[in-house]
């Protein structure tokens, strides 16, 4: 009896490079080694999406759909080329109006793709029922998800298999189209026993015609085992990775799977060992100059506590890296459990598992329950829809108070149709007044990446790319591996022989100014500091200046917002601690800050 013939998708060229590089790795680095998948028989990859759109535009200076086009030329016309989209968020972290999503599957049709992956964090089916009509509109294949983890130990009530048949029914129930289906588990945390089952219910609500396939990553160390049970269980496809892109906190590595298998009744791609070695070997030449983090290398059995995607782990830790906080990322991972426990079982996978990491961060960094992360905020409100079990009424009035919103269960696309900005004619105008050419490409670019894509659409965004030390040396866009991000200009309050001084600082032989503060006790910490002069506003993390929201001489209250500081994709209010006039403000829009650095002064 010939074996089972199960269909491989490698995801080195979008999960691999998110789960390892955050998703930075330049275009014209990777392109020798998708010649050499092609060589060594591959022909479904998963190439663009998710949060492989944005990086491009935030970190490397690269159009993501004229990588898609150079991909699709490369693979020929047979290759099945896979995106991943987030149900009504297609490829953003917010939710998109309806012509947002529709223009989303045009454009991914147009650049060569040939099937959307979309899945809806919350399992909120609604979430998937109109992208799902667009995606086949255009002429797409569509595989719906079904997502999947596990609850951190003590939790109940979600993420079982009663739980995900549930979904599935809700999904067959709704009569949206689609052409297979996925079981994703991006934290890698559900139990092979768990996998099994889940499969083989599936395969009985949909019968032997409809293809099933699971999506898993290495992180929490079981995943092989889970891919085994899956099989066993009856799907017809797998996601895999090459090395060095593989495990860790990506997918098993393709060389290990088909080691896995032997003896066993199923034919993994018809792919060959010796052809796959080679494919190895440009891949990892192709990548030898890039920064691996640690973390993306290792199994953490921590990881169920979180639980924290292998996709948005390195994500975050470079960002951290940036930030000069990773210090704090065992403490986040930590904090992740009450933030899951309490936010209602949303699946922990972007935009979610984002909303978990900021919300752990903020009550990390400001101590818990302080801050509201805007994601997370609204999402236990209702305005991404409906949380599989509802969350913890107190973080629901916390929420509300701390964002000034009231819980909702209106359609999220019907809060998104009425959001002016969210409108491709508010879109179009804007791109008019920049001078930028109005393509629906550069549209949904600016939507989806709202500020920072207007900055790449003028040639302002930043190449932000860790490769090695030796690498670096002469590319002062080039960040080194474990380096802290420098900041090469701005403002700061320094301390020499006891005398506070404000210090501009910029780069070439710029004319420095130096300017003597009043005498006060020396500490860089987020509590307000009384000068003779009037009273400091710190900084209350490493970030970037994202608004000003006030000038000089404006006069401001006790608590009032003044500045909004970006970190880890999250916004973070800096208030007035005391009532009265600015008296100055020491940074500009952009400037990166180091946490305690006076922002502004009130007199």
């Amino acid at each position: 009896m010939s074996k089972k013939y199960i269909d491989i998708m490698d995801t080195t060229f979008r999960d691999g490079f998110q789960s390892v590089f955050g998703g930075r790795v330049l275009m014209n680095d990777f392109f020798p080694a998708v010649e050499a998948a092609k060589d060594a028989g591959i022909n479904h990859f998963e190439f663009g999406g998710g949060a492989r759109f944005q990086s491009l535009f935030f970190y490397l200076q690269e159009n993501a759909f004229d990588m898609m086009d150079r991909f699709r030329q490369i693979v020929g016309p047979n290759a099945n080329l896979q995106t991943l989209a987030r149900g009504i968020n297609t490829v953003m972290l917010d939710t998109g109006s309806r012509e947002l999503i529709d223009l989303h599957a045009k454009l991914f049709a147009k650049h060569g793709t040939t099937t959307i992956r979309n899945f809806d964090a919350l399992n909120d089916v609604q979430n998937l029922e109109y992208s799902a009509e667009c995606i086949k509109k255009y002429g797409l294949n569509h595989e719906v998800v079904v997502t999947l983890m596990d609850l951190p130990p003590g939790c109940f009530g979600a993420h079982d298999v009663a739980f995900y048949e549930k979904t599935l029914r809700n999904i067959l129930d709704s009569g949206l189209p689609y052409d297979s289906i996925c079981f994703k588990d991006a934290s890698g945390t559900s139990s092979p026993q768990k996998i099994y089952e889940t499969i083989q219910m599936a395969r009985r609500l949909v019968g032997n015609d409809t293809h099933i396939r699971l999506h898993t990553h290495e992180t929490a160390g079981v995943s092989v085992s889970c891919y085994l049970a899956a099989l066993e269980a009856g799907a017809d496809g797998i996601d895999l990775a090459a090395s060095p892109v593989s495990g860790g906190t990506s997918q098993p590595d393709i060389l290990t799977m088909l080691h896995a298998v032997k003896g066993k009744n199923f034919d993994l791609g018809g792919l060959e060992i010796d052809k796959i070695l080679k494919y190895e070997e440009v891949l990892k030449d192709c990548l030898k100059d890039y920064f691996i983090p640690p973390e993306a290398t290792q199994v953490s059995p921590l990881i169920p506590f979180s639980p924290m995607p292998g996709g948005a782990l390195t994500a975050n830790t470079q960002m951290m890296r940036d930030n000069g906080t990773l210090d704090k990322f065992p403490e986040v991972i930590k904090a992740m459990q009450e933030v899951v426990e309490r936010g209602g079982y949303g699946t922990s996978v972007t935009p979610v598992s984002q909303f978990y990491w900021q919300q752990a961060y903020a009550n990390v960094m400001f101590g818990p329950w302080k801050q509201i992360a805007p994601g997370y905020g609204k999402m236990v409100l209702g305005y991404f829809g409906k949380t599989p079990v509802p969350a913890d009424p107190e973080i629901v009035k916390l929420a509300s108070e701390k964002l000034k919103l009231e819980p909702t269960t209106l359609n999220p696309l019907d809060i998104a149709d009425a959001d002016e900005k969210k409108r491709v004619s508010v879109w179009k105008q804007r791109l008019e007044i920049e001078g930028i050419e109005t393509t629906e490409e550069n549209i949904f670019i600016a939507a989806a990446c709202d500020e920072k894509g207007i900055a790449f659409l003028k040639g302002e965004s930043p190449l932000n790319v860790r490769k090695n030390d030796s690498v670096c040396e002469n590319d002062k866009d080039c960040k080194l591996g474990e380096n802290k991000m420098a900041n090469a200009s701005g403002n700061y309050t320094v301390v020499v022989d006891g005398q506070r001084f404000n210090v501009s600082i910029a780069e070439g032989n710029a004319d420095i100014q130096v300017t003597p503060v009043a005498n006060s006790n020396t500490t860089t910490s987020s509590t307000p500091v009384a000068l003779n002069g009037g009273t400091e506003v710190p900084a209350a993390v490493n970030g970037a200046v994202w608004k000003i929201l006030v000038k000089e001489g404006d006069r401001v209250e006790k608590d009032q917002q003044i500045i909004i500081l970006e970190a880890m994709k999250m916004e973070i209010d800096i208030t007035a601690p005391v009532s009265g006039v600015i008296t100055k403000i020491l940074v500009n829009p952009a400037q990166a800050v180091d946490e305690g650095q006076t922002l502004a002064i009130i007199g």
